[in-house]
């Protein structure tokens, strides 16, 4: 294909949607002519209404104010992900966003903290991280030097309409409609334009599939295959609900294991979204409707809406001139909130490999091995809360507990159950969060680094002091969550009037 590139439609809105004409618009709006064709009539799935960190830099690389979001899409702040009855009915733990403890140069905290636990004088392992000990205590304050690691909890709907405005304000263009039939080149297999229901033809150079889980260009199209892992992943549905807030929000999501599922809560600052994950293979979509209802607080605000789903991913995300973003690419259940993480992969890589005046093979094969690989590393890791448990108590936690997990897994547990070491494999998102959630599902190391050893008992209990004291300090700083939220919200909505003024 030797035609420059300067002509894309985007088919499908919604989160994955908006945030590709967003930063498609904002960045290189000047030299393509970007569209976007959604019909009112299709819902979204929209029930990723949390994020971990790395939205921050898309926000930053866009040059969106953070307060203008939270105002738009009623956002509260997020510290982590609290478990409830993963490793066994009763336990909890919580997965925060920061850096464990101090590591050196030759080995990672976790070290000196197991040898500190043998001589009592280490209190838990979570008491380290400073986003742990905030989320529990319901603070929140932006340090200086990006000294708290923090992402947000929104509706996603509103997400999706703020970023249509910001959008249309760069230059995008939005077109009403449902495709009715995807257009395709006889002579290259390149798709050549979309007809919509009204009769309407939209071509282009270059095709972003948005469509969700239908897949309409990339898989019903090009036809690029399918891999599932739900022997891996069994949940294959999801029931959600949105009730009225009973309580202020906290700067963390709520993850609550069930017998055959989990129930997410996320508080945003006008409501509360919730969620039941479950497997139909050992639990039907009624019992799934009625446990969630069983299990909520507050009046609900929706009617309950069932999602059925099969996790794994497309084995090309990128094929011939159509690139797929977000559920089009595929699927993980949200239990650690990486969809929209994804979605701006996804965007960003395109964006460096970007084909200006021509596709090239090696740029698609580069994209499509790396975006193999992002998916690959973070399925591993949800993987890992289901296999490493202590739970028995219903068949679907046996499964689990006993199924075969993939190789890249196994080693990854494997190391750290012999050497309490974590290997991060080249690029790849998770790094504490690892060593974090392994010591929350109770996999404890047999050893420690023997460098620790040259620690005397005195040195290392002043080590560990020192690793508490720093976050005792930066505790000091915070302000409760709901309270420093509502301050930067009026804040943002007192400038709003003087700039109109």
């Amino acid at each position: 294909m030797s035609k420059p590139i300067k002509k894309i439609i985007i088919a499908g809105g919604g989160t994955a949607g908006w945030m590709t004409a967003a930063a498609l618009s904002k960045l290189m709006g000047d030299s393509l002519d970007i569209t976007l064709v959604e019909s009112e009539q299709i819902g979204t799935v929209g029930v990723g209404e949390a994020t971990i960190p790395t939205l921050i830099f898309f926000h930053r690389l866009l040059g969106i104010d953070e307060a203008e979001f939270l105002t738009a899409t009623q956002a509260t702040y997020k510290l982590g992900i609290r478990f409830e009855n993963w490793r066994r009915v009763g336990h909890q733990y919580l997965h925060g966003f920061g850096v464990t403890g101090r590591d050196c140069w030759a080995c990672g905290f976790q070290h000196f903290w197991l040898r500190a636990r043998q001589l009592g004088i280490a209190g838990d392992f979570g008491e380290y991280c400073l986003e742990r000990r905030a989320a529990e205590a319901g603070k929140f304050s932006h340090l200086p030097n990006n000294g708290l690691n923090y992402a947000f909890h929104f509706d996603a709907s509103l997400y999706a309409k703020f970023l249509r405005q910001f959008s249309g304000r760069h230059g995008a263009k939005r077109v009403e409609g449902k495709i009715d039939q995807v257009k395709v080149n006889p002579d290259n297999g390149h798709i050549s334009s979309l007809k919509l229901d009204n009769g309407d033809e939209l071509d282009g150079d270059f095709f972003i599939d948005c469509t969700g889980m239908r897949a309409l260009l990339i898989e019903k199209t090009l036809h690029t295959g399918f891999e599932s892992w739900s022997h891996w992943l069994p949940c294959d549905g999801a029931v959600a609900v949105q009730t009225e807030a009973v309580e202020p929000p906290r700067p963390y999501t709520r993850s609550i294991a069930r017998e055959s599922a989990w129930q997410w809560r996320i508080p945003l600052q006008h409501r509360v979204g919730n969620g039941l994950v479950f497997a139909s293979s050992y639990q039907s979509d009624d019992a799934a409707c009625h446990q969630l209802a069983e299990n909520i607080a507050g009046v609900p605000l929706t009617d309950p809406r069932l999602i059925k789903f099969q996790t794994g991913r497309r084995r090309k995300q990128w094929h011939k001139n159509c690139l797929a973003v977000g559920l089009s690419s595929g699927f993980l259940e949200p239990l650690e909130s990486t969809s929209i993480h994804l979605i701006q992969q996804n965007i960003v890589r395109f964006l460096r490999l970007f084909p200006h005046r021509e596709i090239s093979q090696v740029a698609v094969d580069t994209f499509n091995r790396e975006a193999e690989f992002d998916m690959e590393r973070i399925r591993d890791f949800i993987i890992l809360h289901y296999k490493v448990t202590e739970r028995d108590d219903t068949e679907f936690w046996r499964y689990c507990r006993n199924m075969r997990i993939p190789d890249t897994l196994s080693a990854k547990i494997d190391l750290f159950r012999e050497t309490g070491h974590v290997n991060r494999d080249g690029n790849e998102l998770f790094v504490d969060s690892w060593q974090q959630v392994m010591f929350g599902q109770g996999l404890v190391p047999e050893r420690y680094h023997p460098l620790v050893d040259v620690m005397s008992e005195e040195e290392l209990r002043g080590f560990i002091q020192q690793v508490s004291q720093q976050i005792d300090g930066s505790m000091s700083q915070l302000k409760d969550h709901h309270e420093y939220l509502m301050d930067t919200l009026q804040k943002k909505a007192v400038a709003g009037v003087g700039a109109l003024s």
